[in-house]
């Protein structure tokens, strides 16, 4: 019986990806000093795919390896049977990101979705969507991104692009960020004027605090997990927030009178905050947190306690 290799392959090993992404985005810094802008984007694009994919794999290579694909599969467990394989698409590998991290939220996964339909077009037909993109519409917001990403690799960005270009993205984070806290301020004082001039702000209070956070469903833009109430810091109403789950906890707190029963507690990150009574509209966990608002949520949850199953090993 032939014997097989074990040895991961450099498509699913995470330095080897990593190492790629650096490559790619030193391409993409070649580009823009050449103020070449559609090739900034694609290789830049294509750099942070390859970053994403080296935070998978760094925590196992099946999180890359393509599930229906068998012989990527082996790949995954370093079982070589062959030399084909094949990964994940852009939009599953972002919405195993969005379940890593609460700050990966459904605003900067839409960024990636957005940027790699670009890409798909770009690389794929004729269109030419990198040409009418300018700067201003996606640069800050993608260094944002892959900042994020390497915080999750608890790497930076002087490490993945070389201490001197790295001043350039960071300055353009950290203005990014100052804007975001600016808006999100004029949002606030605005909503504040707004409700002290409102007529009837008893009768739409009264109203929002009859109801439950499950009735304001289809106020969110995006399908979050959870929606619960909160204070709105502008005008004391009930307010709702909704987010996405990225932590389960089985409490250790067995209980003899119901063992068929476990206690589970669900972290979940705010990503989208409406008051409907000052119309205070804030659209993710940066602009949460900027006007001073608890983006985190917690609940404990009682449910039938799940056992394992017989084996027949009797």
């Amino acid at each position: 019986m032939k014997k097989l290799q074990i040895e991961l392959q450099a498509a699913l090993d995470p330095t080897a990806i990593y190492e790629k992404s650096k490559v790619y985005i030193q391409r993409a810094l070649t580009a823009h000093a050449a103020d070449d802008m559609d090739q900034y984007q694609l290789w830049a694009s294509l750099a942070l795919e390859l970053l994403g994919k080296a935070h998978l794999a760094k925590i196992h290579p099946s999180l890359v390896a393509d599930p229906t694909h068998q012989h990527s599969m082996f790949a995954a467990s370093g079982v070589n049977i062959s030399t084909d394989i094949k990964t994940i698409t852009w939009k599953t590998l972002f919405e195993r990101l969005h379940s890593l991290s609460p700050k990966f939220e459904s605003q900067v996964k839409k960024f990636c979705d957005d940027m790699a339909q670009r890409r798909n077009a770009e690389l794929h037909s004729g269109e030419v969507p990198f040409k009418p993109m300018k700067l201003e519409s996606w640069e800050s917001r993608y260094w944002q991104v892959s900042q994020l990403i390497l915080e999750m690799m608890d790497l930076t960005l002087e490490e993945w692009l070389g201490a001197g270009q790295a001043k350039a993205p960071k300055a353009l984070v950290q203005h990014a960020q100052e804007a975001t806290v600016k808006a999100a301020k004029v949002k606030f004082d605005d909503a504040k004027i707004r409700f002290s001039n409102l007529k009837d702000k008893k009768k739409k209070q009264e109203f929002v605090e009859a109801k439950e956070p499950f009735h304001f469903r289809n106020i969110f833009s995006f399908i979050f997990d959870r929606e619960w109430t909160i204070a709105c810091p502008a005008c004391a109403s009930n307010a709702f927030m909704a987010g996405s789950k990225y932590e389960e906890v089985v409490l250790d707190n067995y209980d003899p009178e119901n063992p068929y029963e476990e206690d589970v507690e669900r972290y979940y990150s705010g990503e989208q905050f409406k008051c409907l009574v000052c119309e205070l509209q804030l659209n993710s966990r940066e602009e949460i947190e900027a006007i001073g608002l608890d983006a985190d949520h917690t609940e404990i949850e009682t449910r039938e306690r799940v056992f394992e199953p017989d084996y027949g090993n009797d």
